[in-house]
């Protein structure tokens, strides 16, 4: 491996002082970004507390360009500006005036494990006493229900309490659960929550997603995080689902099956479709039944593992029985014979020892 302290330039700040022991809050858009769930919440922090960038990757040892071109403006007759990607730590301040760290940008295709040795330097420099991870899955739950949550964790302490979903299953990785495992094995507590976006809304931004991952956050990091704006953008974009899902008969039998399959898991009956789980927690905490259907683990273990926007299906394409959403962020109907409950996802080790999850997000 090539020296990590090589791939990160840390600037200087006055803005944290000794003792503090930030908490460093990780969301990088990639694979796990359904809904825009990580990235709406981490630009909802940096964009109404105070903040200063304080480290800066080299994003050029990092991005394929080739395989996520930057986006370049050209004028009549000179190309006029490019946006190249970024990949920062800020320092932040909630509103309470406690320090914490946020790291964002795109997810590194190149030189994980370089990576995530210098996002651990950056952990020991700044003395972090605690990583959380902010993803989004889609998830075969319905829009009218609460947003549920797969909380994953280096130490199972840490989440105790918390509903579990899934069980045992392989699937393709991405660099914000290589970051919770090396960082657990570095001695810094990691944490994770994956926000469960409705399957058919997961290629539009969700803002309901990201206001529970910032709830998740500020109760688990004891922050004072501001959620309010976050709350009024996901209430407008309900009631706009809400019209589209009233407009389309098709739509409104799919979102109702999902509704009753939904209702039904969490009562703790048993299913009538794919896709859905009772949840439960550990035997230790809470004795329970079956973690998750079998159709469930088929459909993780059968993702493609390149991720990103090269798996994104374009409106219309039909993936597990249903139609993507269109382009412009509204919702798809489902596809003809779709029962509304197939494609869900679900990430996490049930005993929390490595603390990784699964895939299925999507780049905005």
């Amino acid at each position: 491996m090539l020296d990590p302290q090589d791939l990160v330039e840390v600037y200087e700040t006055s803005d944290l002082t000794p003792g503090e022991r930030p908490v460093l809050v990780h969301a990088l858009r990639g694979f796990v970004d359904a809904g825009s769930a990580g990235s709406l919440a981490v630009s909802t922090l940096l964009a109404e507390l105070e903040s200063e960038p304080v480290a800066r990757f080299d994003a050029d040892q990092l991005v394929d360009y080739r395989d996520r071109r930057p986006r370049m403006t050209f004028r009549t007759d000179r190309f006029d500006a490019v946006a190249m990607p970024e990949i920062l730590v800020h320092a932040v301040r909630d509103q309470a005036g406690r320090a914490f760290l946020v790291l964002s940008g795109p997810e590194p295709d190149l030189q994980w494990e370089r990576f995530a040795a210098a996002v651990r330097l950056l952990a020991e420099r700044f003395d972090v006493r605690m990583a959380v991870g902010l993803h989004g899955v889609p998830w075969a739950a319905p829009h009218t229900r609460p947003v549920g949550l797969t909380p994953h964790a280096s130490d199972r302490s840490l989440i105790a309490g918390r509903p579990r979903w899934i069980g045992e299953v392989e699937v393709p990785g991405h660099v914000g659960a290589l970051l919770e495992q090396r960082l657990g094995q570095a001695g810094v507590p990691a944490v994770g929550f994956t926000a469960h976006v409705p399957h058919y809304l997961s290629q539009a931004d969700f803002p309901p997603a990201a206001t529970a991952l910032l709830e998740a956050l500020a109760e688990t990091a004891e922050l004072d995080l501001p959620s309010g704006r976050l709350a009024e953008a996901g209430s407008a974009v309900l009631v706009e689902v809400d019209r589209q899902v009233a407009g389309d008969e098709d739509t409104r039998t799919a979102v109702s099956a999902m509704e009753r399959a939904y209702d039904a898991a969490l009562a703790g009956r048993a299913l009538e479709g794919p896709g859905l789980s009772t949840p439960s927690l550990p035997d230790d905490e809470m004795p329970d039944g079956e973690e998750l259907a079998a159709d469930l683990e088929n459909y993780l273990r059968g993702l493609d593992a390149s991720g990103d926007e090269r798996d994104r299906p374009w409106p219309g394409e039909v993936v597990d029985g249903t139609a993507a959403g269109t382009q412009d962020g509204s919702p798809a109907a489902p596809a003809d014979g779709a029962d509304g409950t197939s494609g869900g996802e679900a990430p996490g080790d049930d005993d929390g020892g490595d603390g990784g999850d699964g895939p299925g997000g999507t780049t905005r």
